[in-house]
């Protein structure tokens, strides 16, 4: 970049301040603007910079000039018309105090890459990177990294360069952006830009500007946060004011309590809500420090890889790229394509496996709720144990496909995988019909199909289906566990590689179609089971009462059932129902196993039947070998009972009764066939620090103990029954 200062030779001979004063009014460009920069073609330019209030600033590129007086804030904008792509440098000059005068400036396609740091990731450390970096000869493609700032406040400026592909230079590219580059420099003949304004382990939340949030109704509560931190918005105003006017009560008090020397309250503390935001995960700050000042710059479109830090939200990860592009796409004034990757599968370590599943499934619902949005899959090329796959060859030629398609005019390419149009129930067997089936479906390592599970009344939870491909775009499920299914999911597990593709190998994205039968709907209660107690754990205490109390009522019986049905703030539902033979007589002694109702078992549970949805825990019929401990006492972890499989090391099948008897309390049921806690209700007498749980709980131990998360359900029920006596 090349500065000519023109001074008539008075002001060469001013004083220093005069001299500092003429420097400071240069005329500047915006930070995105510089020497081997790409120019977007066939769209109008914007060029805006800053210099002294109103000042007379003259831009020329290419044939086009334009002219404009600075502002009163020193701010000013052209627009030019657009221009033909140009491989050849274009002049690039600004005219006003100062003149600046860009170098190499081409014109083509420029994009947006942007997300965490599979976007972040750079070519030296993707695959192949020896090879890919001494081949990378592209002087067409360039690539300007925004540096990592977060604000609580917009920033303007930058300081990075612009830099020509080489081998010297691309081993920091972006690595998912290169590869996208490369395929459409190599198909549309013309230079590509490549805007990086990306951080590594960053959520969505912080890239989102604020009139994102001020889109979406779900995010209403971002919104006002974020509103009401930004200065001069009468949010801000209105809760300074108060404050304000509070502190100067406080001052006037705290005056008067020093000269008569009594006690003065405490100041009053300056309101969180005003507190600016601080570090990288906060709404916006990302925007602030990292995107605020590209917004304008004309681009083709924006890529995004991002959501590993999100993940485990859901549904309202669609919520949240609503706010993303559409507060991106109304601070550039138009409706860019806009294209992302699905994360991929991965091992995030002892959570609920289905977790990423639901996520998967808010990506894949974001193509269809956002306009020009396409999303690239890549559960065929991931690392399990490697967050950072580091094929980034297939990602970036995935994201080219998207615009080659879409934006470049080639229609003829598939640029995604088959997706699931609808499910054919079809008595004993589901019927998934599929479109974007070019080139017909097929296994991508000739096996059978894998990943896909089906589900019906009775079935006791999803069970893997023998997949086969019928036609050329129709896929036949059946199992035999499951009489007549009603519902299918694929790929619906954090780990899951499948391996059906279309005729062009792009993969298939995790989905569920077809309605889940209710957990009731398939169990023996309403035939079989009559009720006995229905407690409403939500209202624990020293002595917990049923809402509901048969125990006087019931006959005779040879089985007992228990189902605690479990809600997550989240809406997540969990629910195990789980029968075996009657182990007492007494149906008064079924319940909570109170000091008052005199229940005390440590002994084995036979005949065990196991319905349940919770990942990861066993379902099955005639299980044998289960252990109930059901107890008002506390308890140790020595294996009193030796119980196998069991450890005197912690709180398992295995725990051993200790004083006083009226204490912790123990209401847990064992599968010890397969080293599980079925269910578990533990510390009744601690209300909302109670312990509830199905499955093995987190942690060392296995049965719930100290966990004191009851208060973490929302909603939380156990229904006793008994089969009795024909």
């Amino acid at each position: 970049m090349k500065r000519t200062v023109s001074v008539s030779w008075l002001a060469a001979v001013l004083l220093s301040v005069a001299v500092s004063e003429q420097l400071s009014a240069e005329v500047r460009l915006a930070s995105v603007f510089g020497d081997h920069m790409v120019l977007q073609r066939e769209q109008p330019l914007k060029v805006w910079g800053w210099a002294a209030r109103g000042e007379h600033v003259q831009v020329t590129v290419g044939d086009g000039t334009a002219a404009v007086e600075a502002g009163p804030d020193g701010r000013w904008s052209v627009e030019l018309p657009a221009m033909a792509a140009s491989a050849t440098p274009v002049k690039f000059q600004v005219r006003g105090t100062n003149q600046i005068e860009l170098s190499d400036v081409l014109v083509g396609e420029v994009w947006l890459c942007s997300g965490q740091s599979n976007m972040e990731w750079t070519v030296a450390i993707s695959a192949n990177a020896e090879a890919e970096i001494g081949a990378a000869k592209y002087p067409g493609i360039r690539h300007i990294k925004v540096p990592l700032v977060a604000s609580p406040t917009v920033r303007d400026s930058f300081d990075s360069q612009w830099q020509v592909c080489s081998p010297q230079t691309v081993a920091g590219f972006t690595a998912c952006g290169y590869y996208m580059a490369r395929r459409l420099h190599q198909e549309l003949n013309v230079p590509i830009g490549l805007v990086n304004s990306s951080w590594g382990g960053t959520r969505i939340e912080p890239w989102t500007p604020p009139v994102g949030f001020q889109q979406v109704p779900a995010l209403a509560d971002i919104s006002q946060s974020v509103i009401g931190r930004i200065p001069g918005t009468p949010q801000y105003e209105t809760r300074l004011k108060a404050h304000v006017e509070a502190t100067e009560a406080w001052l006037k008090g705290a005056r008067e309590g020093l000269q008569a020397g009594t006690q003065v309250v405490p100041s009053p503390s300056f309101p969180a809500e005003l507190t600016p935001f601080e570090g990288n995960a906060a709404p916006t700050v990302l925007y602030n420090g990292m995107i605020h000042m590209l917004a304008g710059f004309p681009i083709r479109g924006a890529i995004w890889y991002q959501g590993e830090s999100n993940h485990s939200e859901g549904m309202l990860y669609l919520e949240k790229m609503k706010a993303l592009v559409g507060g991106w796409r109304a601070l550039w004034g138009r409706e860019f394509p806009f294209y992302y990757v699905q994360i991929a599968p991965f091992n995030y370590g002892s959570q609920d496996p289905t977790v990423l599943a639901q996520f998967w499934e808010a990506q894949a619902a974001a193509q269809q709720a956002i306009p020009k949005t396409g999303m690239v899959v890549i559960n065929d090329i991931a690392t399990l144990n490697d967050i950072h796959p580091p094929n980034k060859q297939d990602v970036g030629q995935r994201l080219a496909l998207w615009a080659l398609k879409h934006d470049y005019g080639r229609e003829q390419l598939v640029a995604s995988g088959p997706e699931a149009e609808r499910l054919e129930v079809a008595g004993g067997v589901l019927k998934v019909h599929f479109r974007n089936a070019a080139g017909g479906l097929q296994s991508r390592d000739g096996k059978p199909l894998t990943n896909f599970e089906v589900i019906g009344p009775g079935s006791g939870g999803f069970h893997p289906a023998e997949a086969v491909i019928e036609g050329t775009s129709t896929v036949v499920l059946r199992s035999d566990k499951v009489s007549q299914p009603t519902a299918m999911r694929f790929a619906w597990h954090l780990l899951a590689e499948p391996n059906l593709s279309g005729g062009t190998g792009l993969p298939t994205g995790a989905f569920r179609l077809g309605e889940v039968p209710s957990f009731l709907s398939g169990l023996p209660v309403q035939g079989e089971y009559r009720l006995v107690y229905d407690y409403n754990l939500a209202q624990l205490g020293a002595v917990p009462a049923p809402a509901a109390d048969h125990s006087g009522e019931v006959g005779a019986f040879d089985r007992v059932a228990y189902l605690l049905e479990l809600t997550e703030g989240s809406g997540k539902v969990q629910n195990v129902f789980v029968s075996l033979d009657a182990f007492t007589k007494d149906a008064k002694k079924l319940g909570i196993p109170t000091h008052a109702s005199g229940a005390v078992f440590q002994q084995a549970a036979t005949g065990l039947e196991i319905f349940t949805d919770v990942p990861g825990l066993q379902a099955g019929r005639g299980i044998q070998k289960g252990q109930l401990e059901f107890w008002p006492h506390n308890y140790a972890t020595e294996n009193a009972a030796g119980v196998a499989g069991a450890t005197g090391d912690v709180y398992d099948a295995g725990d051993g009764m200790v004083p006083p008897e009226d204490g912790y309390g123990s209401m847990q049921l064992h599968n010890l066939e397969a080293g599980q806690t079925i269910f578990a209700l533990n510390n009744w007498r601690a209300g909302d620090r109670a312990d509830i749980g199905i499955g093995n709980s987190p942690g060392n131990t296995k049965d719930w103990t100290f966990t004191g998360n009851a208060g973490g359900w929302t909603s939380k029920r156990l229904r006793v029954y008994v089969r009795e006596r024909k």
